[in-house]
């Protein structure tokens, strides 16, 4: 199981600094492979980038060894809580700049949040001077990657608020976006499967209700309990449960509401172009806020959406 970043041991810390240095420099070796034909002069700064990493990979690794020895545990990213899971951008073929650029935006923030933090978990004066100067090497690979081809700015902080921002869209947002996929979608089958048993509103209603509520719980208690956001600055795990969890419930509620309505007929129809809209403005802040492509987020989302629908018919009318 994944450990909180403050049970680590001062081993562990620098062990999971120099497996982060190592990842990173392997990112931006293939972010440099992937642009080199289009965008030389950016792919020319990757690779100093990944160069860097290196030589700061040895220092860790130098450092590592005077205080505990040879042998480095294996610990990684995915092995502590709190760190933003990555797409793996570097694998497409060919690379978008803009996503070039977001990822390792990212990347660099998080990373010098993580030698701010492990400053303050060393008790060695050298150790933590070394964590020091690559935390403010991170913050220099921020402002590069924040405007790769174009000059850099001088206000560094400015910089640095808009990739908190651009943090907070990927990280707040997405909770959100996925309660209201997973409210408006899941609770399709159970609301419409009542809804043809019975043919009676007050009974769909009371279904669609109870499956909103308890998907908004569910979904709610799996992003709070997911990490505890303490390295990438996500906030507060039981605001962004709070978030899914209200999200998925008005993902479900807002197809349910239809029901309300005393003629099945009519709060049926309602309720098949409140899905409609649904499916629609989920599209929309997938292809907003996500990088999907409009057309390929409504087919994943309508396709979905389509055959949990006809699923609930089905066994609604059996």
């Amino acid at each position: 199981m994944a450990k909180n970043f403050k049970d680590l041991s001062e081993r562990e810390i620098l062990a999971l600094a120099i497996a982060l240095e190592e990842e990173d420099g392997r990112i931006y070796a293939d972010f440099a492979d992937g642009l080199r034909d289009t965008y030389p002069a950016t792919a020319k700064m990757f690779e100093e980038m990944q160069a860097e990493e290196s030589g700061h990979r040895r220092s860790l690794i130098d450092t590592y060894r005077q205080r505990f020895g040879e042998h480095i545990p294996l610990i990684r990213r995915q092995d502590v809580k709190g760190f933003v899971t990555r797409r793996p951008e570097w694998l497409v073929r060919p690379l978008g700049i803009n996503k070039v650029r977001k990822q390792a935006e990212i990347m660099e923030l998080e990373t010098r949040r993580f030698y701010e933090r492990a400053q303050e978990r060393i008790s060695d004066a050298s150790t933590r001077k070394l964590l020091g100067d690559l935390a403010e090497v991170e913050r220099q690979h921020q402002a590069q990657a924040e405007s790769l081809e174009e000059k850099l700015t001088t206000d560094v902080r400015a910089q640095e608020e808009a990739a908190s921002r651009r943090l907070f869209v990927l990280q707040i947002v997405q909770p959100g976006l996925a309660g209201l996929m997973d409210g408006s979608v899941s609770t399709l089958a159970p609301l419409f499967a009542a809804a043809f048993a019975t043919k009676n509103s007050g009974d769909a209603f009371l279904v669609g209700l109870a499956a909103s509520v308890g998907a908004g719980i569910s979904m709610g208690f799996a992003e709070a309990l997911s990490d505890d956001g303490s390295l990438t600055g996500r906030g507060h795990p039981w605001v962004r449960g709070v978030v899914c969890g209200l999200m998925t419930t008005a993902g479900g509620i807002g197809h349910t509401l239809p029901f309300l309505i005393p003629n099945f007929h009519i709060a049926f129809t309602t309720a098949v172009l409140v899905v409609a809209a649904e499916l629609g403005a989920i599209s929309y802040i997938r292809h907003r806020y996500m990088d999907s492509p409009f057309v390929t987020a409504a087919l994943q989302v309508v396709v979905g959406g389509v055959l949990v629908f006809l699923a609930g018919i089905l066994i609604g009318s059996s």
